[in-house]
């Protein structure tokens, strides 16, 4: 069996909403410029009074056995890495040597060790997975080592709710524990440069969670890179008393020294890592014990591939990995895998699956709290063509 061809495929559709469907946006590290903290700009699509407009891709790996695997949906920008510079790598090629494909990717893409083109090689990785899968006739899941578990608990990640309005917080927490969610991550809209006015409303923001779903309920807050070691420690200082279960992403990833001063010098346990890449990125943290629980993006930090490598390294070191929620599909075949007291969670992205799975049959939902793993085989994700409403098909030049 040979790859044929890989095809992007551009698609146009429209998300129906109530409102908008960003309602207010997180802290971020450009903050710490005053132009940018008050510009309430969002990824993933435009809202418009119709819908949320969305214009995104999906890439097919074809061969001349007939199968295909199908990973997305990816950015433009990602997309055009995959045109330009990683077809050459994969037409004519066995895809089932996946070990030899990513390492060739990975060794021919020499200024590719991280963002965009990590992307792309992870997309292209979980292409590679998704058609395996349907070669085989098996799950992904059974194909990797599971199952350990076939339910896996979910996190919902509230990226996106309103985080200013103390009623609408209240209202959201007790509705999304109703739904039998297991816990819950919010994200801090204001950091340092917004004063001790902004950390009162950070404080605030914990209160009033903590408060609705009561004492034994697991809430977690996303800081998103956009702190600093003092700013954190006082912080945690006045939130401690909630108990948090972790505070996330508090400083920039490349500075691992921060991480390692504030495991110092707070009590909340750490976790990030969500914009690290493959195990070697990873490896700097677990070796200087800076996080408690590390969060690999399936489809950033080079694919199912390389996740798993990064997951058996962190269970050397006994530290908890849950993969960022970008790819609902991919993460819970690699959930299925994993021992429970090592993965106890996966993250929902509630309005990102919102997207991300618009253009599919089937959406991997949470029901009663819990994701369940398909049994189709492959990745079992598959385009809805009736949801599209314009598409272009991106060729080699």
């Amino acid at each position: 069996m040979q790859i044929t061809e890989v095809r992007l495929r551009q698609l146009h559709g429209t998300l129906p909403t109530k409102g908008d469907l960003w309602e207010e946006r997180l802290v971020r590290p450009i903050d710490v410029y005053p132009e940018y903290r008050d510009r309430n700009d969002h990824e993933g699509g435009v809202q418009t009074p119709d819908g949320f407009k969305i214009v995104t891709y999906f890439v097919e790996i074809h061969t001349d056995d007939g199968v295909s695997g199908l990973a997305g949906p990816i950015p433009e920008g990602v997309a055009f890495i995959i045109a330009k510079q990683l077809r050459r790598f994969l037409v004519g090629q066995d895809p089932i040597a996946g070990e030899k494909l990513w390492d060739q990717m990975h060794r021919g893409m020499v200024h590719g060790r991280q963002g965009d083109a990590m992307l792309a090689i992870s997309a292209i990785d979980c292409a590679l997975w998704d058609l395996r899968g349907k070669w085989m006739e098996q799950p992904v899941y059974r194909l990797i080592g599971g199952p350990t578990q076939t339910k896996i608990p979910a996190y919902a990640s509230m990226l996106g709710f309103a985080v200013l309005d103390a009623g609408k917080v209240r209202d959201r927490a007790i509705e999304y524990k109703e739904k039998g969610y297991r816990a819950q991550k919010w994200f801090f809209r204001h950091g340092p440069m917004s004063g001790y006015e902004g950390l009162k409303k950070n404080v605030e923001l914990v209160r009033t969670l903590r408060e609705a779903v009561g004492e034994d309920y697991d809430l977690m807050f996303d800081c998103w890179q956009a702190m600093d070691v003092g700013y954190v420690v006082e912080l945690a200082d006045r939130i401690q008393e909630f108990k948090p279960r972790w505070l996330e992403e508090c400083v920039m990833p490349d500075r691992i020294d921060s991480y390692t001063k504030l495991r110092d010098r707070i009590r909340i346990p750490l976790s990030g890592a969500e914009h690290e890449y493959t195990r070697w990125g990873f490896k700097r943290f677990l070796d200087t014990g800076a996080l408690d629980v590390i969060q690999p993006d399936i489809y950033w930090c080079g694919g199912l591939s390389e996740t798993l490598k990064i997951a058996a390294y962190a269970t050397a070191n006994d530290v908890i990995t849950i993969p960022h929620g970008h790819s609902t599909f991919a993460t819970a075949h690699f959930s299925a895998t994993q021992s429970p007291i090592h993965t106890p969670y996966q993250e929902y992205l509630v309005k990102w699956n919102a997207v991300h799975q618009h253009f599919l049959v089937d959406p991997l939902d949470v029901v009663d709290g819990f994701i369940e793993v398909p049994e189709r085989p492959g990745l079992a994700m598959k385009i809805d063509e009736t949801k599209i409403q314009q598409e272009a098909i991106v060729l080699p030049a």
